[in-house]
């Protein structure tokens, strides 16, 4: 990391390491989505060029930070032009994701069926577009969601997991709903 962007990266960390001493999850949530608005919406770069670049055939996922406690990660994520993901969960783990580059689209779903159904169904419950600066939280058990770049050029965010995300639930499409399958999630370079 360049030393240019370190000084608000540190900033960015004492400040979440606040937030999630929040032990109510709602309201811990609440508090690290303001802490990446406000980080973000500083207009200050504090990402450094190593984290930025495009993966190739599928986005990319950098450890920014994980807290020594293992109350939280930070990743970045970089989403080339036409980048998404599946519908997946975040096996059971807050999220709040912000923009910090570029223009994401985030669709949201209530699944129908039991967790140990062999097939589920899904209903879009919401589309939302975001750019810089814009955050969201996902909170089990409204995890279900995709990703999408929506611009033109790379997108980057930034994830705050509770914990560390070493895999989560994708759901394939399959005659009748979709079948959840574990993937195994790892880093990019």
């Amino acid at each position: 990391m360049p030393a240019t962007g370190q000084p608000k990266v540190d900033e960015l960390i004492a400040r979440i390491d606040e937030a999630v001493a929040i032990t109510e999850q709602k309201g811990c949530c609440e508090a690290v989505k303001q802490v990446l608005e406000d980080v973000v919406r500083s207009g200050e770069e504090f990402i450094g060029a190593e984290f930025m670049r495009p993966a190739e055939g599928c986005y990319a996922r950098r450890l920014l930070h994980k807290d020594p406690a293992g109350r939280y990660s930070v990743l970045v994520m970089v989403w080339d032009v036409g980048q998404g993901t599946a519908l997946h969960d975040h096996a059971g783990q807050w999220c709040v994701e912000c923009v910090y580059r570029g223009r994401i689209e985030v669709e949201s779903y209530d699944i129908h069926g039991g967790e140990d159904d062999p097939v589920v169904d899904f209903s879009k419950e919401r589309k939302v577009f975001a750019g810089p600066g814009e955050a969201g939280a996902l909170i089990p058990p409204f995890e279900y969601h995709t990703i999408v770049n929506a611009s033109d050029q790379p997108s980057v965010t930034i994830h705050v997991y509770a914990g560390e995300l070493t895999w989560c639930n994708i759901f394939a499409p399959v005659e009748g709903g979709y079948r959840k399958q574990r993937k195994e999630l790892c880093y990019t370079d």
